[in-house]
């Protein structure tokens, strides 16, 4: 197969984003048009015709893409919307954590099954550069820190499972096929149309609207990055040939516990609000995950990457957009 050229041109490049209607694809569609690149987005049918938060974008940039609605799970669809790309970004996929404890199979069907059928589709059609989508959420519980990306995949929730498997098939298409394929494992990630059930947004919106905010465990630490700083990191890889068949991590390398991050978030709003602690938000005890901090020396190394954007400035951006 074919390999991009050192010399990166986006502008008139096919690009296809699967997981477009969602909080980074959003931000990650939006920077691809500014760089006039030829985007086409693949968006989960639903009988309302919702398209996420490619709702949210300036009719500038929504009148230049092309919208497909369709399901990850359906490989003629899937197929049709590959073909005729030069470059995937495949975030597409079911993300939330609580929600995998109630219904795992839909996570199995959708984050596997339709890994399998996108790079199938990429398999068949030849696509020069595949950008997939993991989480620090297949480390789960930090062993040591910083997290390398040699750190050992633990799944403790059917979320993590889902999302480790699809990893593995992506691996997989790379040593079987020779797929020019790129694994990028973001930490956590926040900024503008991130969804509420995300715990910057949780904490806002609170703290915005009541007197006592409710929380689950607040002990745990994380690894927070600004989207624009993650999409930056997409955008990075796809562009670097040496990266293929390479797994990267995308964070800050800064912790903060979430008890910490409610009080900071509570001081910039400027409100008296308490922090409550509400058992039926914690998760179950060995699913907890009580670490994340990224290892980002390989993000810095092979694609001259790092964080560029203060975190308080944006803690004040998220709040101001929520």
């Amino acid at each position: 197969m074919s390999r991009l050229k050192e010399t990166f041109e986006w502008k008139n490049k096919k690009v296809l984003v699967t997981g477009a209607g969602g909080f980074i694809g959003s931000h990650l569609v939006e920077r691809l048009v500014r760089l006039k690149a030829n985007v086409s987005t693949f968006v989960r049918y639903n009988s309302r015709n919702d398209k996420g938060m490619l709702e949210l974008l300036n009719r500038d940039i929504t009148d230049q893409i092309n919208i497909i609605m369709g399901d990850l799970k359906d490989s003629h669809a899937v197929r049709n919307a590959v073909k005729g790309n030069q470059i995937i970004f495949h975030l597409g996929a079911i993300i939330a954590i609580p929600y995998s404890y109630i219904h795992p199979s839909d996570f199995f069907q959708a984050n596997i099954l339709g890994t399998a059928n996108i790079l199938n589709a990429c398999l068949e059609y030849e696509i020069k550069k595949i950008v997939h989508t993991s989480t620090s959420e297949t480390y789960g519980t930090a062993r040591y820190v910083p997290i390398d990306e040699n750190h050992p995949l633990q799944a403790q929730s059917p979320y993590s499972a889902s999302k480790i498997s699809a990893d593995k098939i992506a691996e997989s298409y790379y040593h079987s096929f020779d797929m020019p394929i790129t694994i990028i494992r973001p930490f956590n990630t926040y900024g503008p149309r991130q969804s509420s059930r995300a715990i910057i947004p949780t904490i806002i919106t609170q703290a915005l609207t009541k007197k006592n905010v409710e929380l689950g465990s607040l002990y745990p630490l994380r690894d927070l990055t600004y989207v624009a700083d993650i999409v930056n990191a997409f955008i990075k890889i796809a562009e670097v040939p040496k990266s293929i068949g390479e797994v990267i991590n995308v964070g800050s390398g800064k912790e903060i516990s979430i008890g910490e991050l409610a009080e900071k978030i509570i001081s910039i709003i400027g409100k008296k609000v308490k922090v409550n602690f509400d058992r039926m938000r914690v998760r179950p005890k060995n699913s907890e995950v009580n670490e994340l901090i990224a290892d980002n020396k390989k993000a810095k190394k092979n694609l001259e990457w790092k964080p560029k954007i203060y975190f308080d400035r944006c803690l004040i951006l998220t709040i101001n957009w929520i």
